[in-house]
């Protein structure tokens, strides 16, 4: 349940925007760029962002982030841009500089120091990665090509899951908590296989949706041939590909679907397991992966398993190599030539979500370290940019806002006494993390070479994988986070029942300490107070005060609640994100009534903080010409000043469980009464509702 999307906060912007937004990227873009030796500062309220001629009454998001949308246009190698990815990019500048110098090797870098340079240092040599050409998937290619009898697909398959670690490779395996007993982890099997952003691409059959698998289609041929298959033998086996695809898209979840964890919450033992697929030996797939066969096992979705197995049966040996062939080369492009690299981005990134260009080698190499030696980096970043102070004044305005959740959760008028004490338990039992890990994760088994990319890579999934699987039957590590300390996200886990808040997201503009405490709490307030509702959301409502999926409410007040959030489901299903597509609201509705309920909660902490400082003397002002209550809202709008292409609106509207920005702000204020009296909205403007149709949760 992140804040953001994973690093791409959905966006609606008008076509004129993108237009020269595009344009004016590609000729921004040519300059090159350096590191930075700082981060920038730019405050939490900032002035021109703003578009003074709009009326917030009628549109707060235009009124916020009309100049910021102006002089901020998409780069040529993004899909979307926004406040969040333009501190993200910030960040990966100043850690370019931090790498590249800690590339350049010195007997005084720490070991941590020397992974991370080294990896880097691998990346960067785009000379040696050219002279290898596609020879890191040679042996791969062998050994795919060796497959001669089904049995032997398990041990195969386990040596790909492990090198990759990829989702493409027909399922993914690995360790998660159990949902009926969150102390315990154990092995979890996931639907796999899908090469497209999810079932709907293969299944629907409108006009966009048919180009995109006629381009998908000539997409695989090309990489066939680039491995050195005749152009008729590799369309067939593109036709192949898309084939075996579908049908396991026929099979899988929906993203809606897999939003309701009981759908997902199949456990069994190894026998129940090896009953979905028959002619699969899952005793020989885990000890070709040196796991130990687990008592318990979580299976994501067996009707997905029974149709894979069906299909194995169904395949020729032939087949089933073309599809690993093509999962193999689809996983490893990024990490290989610039021929194939490219090729990787035409269709990924070009076709699917409409960026113009691919990114820069340096910012590649950044995110790589990033994904596989994410804390390592991390040390370097929280050194130098968290202080202690900063991470307690994130506590202080943490500890108010849960102050507000118990207050209002004391006060409902639909909750009956015994599901108020159960979410007070919660509430209280919520475990706040701020800035980074209480202990840095250890990757001393993490064999790196400072002149072999690709092995590097292999070798960091592996160790990943291995580390993963590690856990399962051992007791839980609680403090270990799923971000590193430089993003720019948060979280919340419903089955830890914690909140993360990495560094990344703590700098300016999003939290700055220089300024006045109403822009802060609007933004950085109204973040804590959206993951803190994601434990009661639609889903997170699910798990109880120790993170087991356990019905917890009456069914007076399951009632209740539903009412109270079909009225969100109904106000965003008739916004519009693209083209004549409207925002699925059961798939965004947990992250939509997690920014109402946050808002409502930061504006409730900040109040609090308004009485303490009026009781010193310290009132908050008027400032840049707007009210403290106008700043607040102003900075809660400015978070997401963002658009985005329209390809890349397109996949969001399909697998993106945020609303687009505009409506993620708009939506929200337009059902709180306080942000019509903070501006003297009028009965009839756009952000006003007549008090009984706003929705009201907490």
């Amino acid at each position: 349940m992140n804040f953001t999307e994973s690093h791409r906060p959905a966006a609606l912007a008008l076509a004129a925007l993108l237009t020269l937004g595009a344009a004016t990227a590609a000729r921004a873009d040519a300059e090159p760029q350096r590191p930075l030796e700082r981060l920038p500062y730019t405050p939490s309220l900032d002035t021109e962002a703003m578009d003074r001629n709009a009326d917030p009454c009628e549109d707060l998001y235009q009124f916020a982030c009309g100049g910021w949308m102006q002089r901020n246009p998409i780069p040529a190698d993004q899909s979307r841009w926004s406040v969040y990815a333009k501190l993200a990019d910030e960040n990966r500048r100043y850690l370019w500089g931090i790498l590249e110098k800690l590339a350049a090797g010195g007997a005084e870098r720490t070991p941590s120091q020397a992974r991370i340079g080294d990896y880097f240092a691998a990346c960067m040599d785009e000379d040696a990665v050219e002279r290898r050409g596609l020879a890191p998937l040679k042996p791969w290619l062998a050994r795919i090509d060796a497959l001669s009898r089904k049995d032997q697909l398990p041990e195969l398959l386990a040596a790909l899951h492990l090198a990759h670690n990829n989702a493409r490779f027909f399922f993914r395996f690995g360790a998660g908590q159990d949902l009926a007993d969150s102390s315990r982890v154990i092995a979890f099997a996931y639907a796999g296989g899908l090469s497209l952003p999810d079932r709907s691409y293969y299944l629907d059959q409108t006009p966009k949706a048919r180009q995109m698998r006629a381009q998908f289609l000539d997409h695989v041929a090309r990489n066939f041939e680039r491995l050195g298959d005749e152009p008729a033998a590799a369309r067939r086996q593109a036709r192949e590909v898309l084939a075996q695809e579908t049908r396991l898209a026929r099979a899988s979840m929906s993203p809606v679907e897999q939003r309701d964890p009981y759908k997902s919450f199949h456990p069994m033992d190894a026998r129940g397991l090896q009953a979905l697929t028959p002619g699969f030996d899952w005793g020989a797939y885990q000890r070709a992966l040196g796991l130990e066969a687990p008592q318990r096992y979580n299976v994501t979705e067996p009707a997905f398993f029974r149709a894979l197995a069906r299909q194995w049966q169904d395949l020729t040996l032939a087949q089933i190599r073309s599809s690993l062939r093509w999962q193999l080369v689809s996983s490893q492009a990024p990490a290989l030539d610039r021929a194939m690299v490219q090729l990787h981005f035409d269709f990924f990134g070009q076709t699917l979500h409409g960026i113009p260009q691919l990114k820069a080698r340096w910012k590649r190499c950044v995110e790589g370290v990033d994904q596989q030696l994410g804390e390592d980096l991390g040390r370097e970043f929280v050194e130098r940019n968290f202080s202690p102070e900063l991470k307690e004044q994130t506590l202080r305005m943490t500890q108010q806002i849960e102050q507000a959740m118990a207050q209002r959760i004391a006060a409902l008028d639909w909750m009956g006494p015994d599901t108020k004490k159960r979410a007070q338990e919660k509430l209280h039992a919520i475990v706040n993390k701020v800035g980074y890990p209480e202990r840095w994760r250890d990757y001393g088994a993490y064999r790196l070479a400072a002149d072999d990319h690709a092995g590097n890579v292999e070798r960091g999934h592996e160790f990943e994988a291995r580390r993963q699987l590690a856990k399962i039957g051992k007791p839980l590590e609680r403090g270990e986070w799923g971000m590193t300390p430089q993003t720019v996200n948060a979280y919340y886990d419903a089955q830890m029942n914690d909140i993360n808040f990495p560094a990344g997201v703590l700098q300016p503009p999003l939290f700055d300490p220089k300024t006045d405490d109403g822009p802060n709490y609007g933004n950085t307030g109204g973040t804590i107070g959206h993951e803190l509702i994601h434990g009661f959301d639609d889903e997170g409502r699910q798990f109880d005060a120790k993170g087991n999926l356990r019905d917890w409410w009456t069914a007076k007040d399951n009632k209740a609640f539903e009412k109270r959030a079909a009225c969100v489901a109904d106000q965003y299903a008739r916004y519009t994100v693209v083209d004549d597509l409207k925002i699925n609201s059961k798939l965004t509705l947990g992250e939509d009534l997690a920014d109402l309920g946050g808002l409502v909660l930061a504006w409730a902490a900040w109040q609090t903080q308004v009485a303490e400082l009026s009781a010193q003397g310290r009132a908050p002002a008027e400032r840049d010409g707007l009210t403290p209550a106008q700043r607040f809202f102003v900075g809660f709008a400015q978070w997401d000043c963002s658009h985005a292409r329209p390809e890349a609106l397109r996949v969001s509207a399909r697998t993106d469980p945020h609303s687009p920005g505009r409506y993620r702000i708009n939506g929200v204020a337009v059902n709180m009464p306080e942000f019509q009296q903070a501006f003297a909205c009028k009965p009839g403007q756009k952000m006003v509702k007549p008090d009984a149709q706003r929705c009201r949760i907490w």
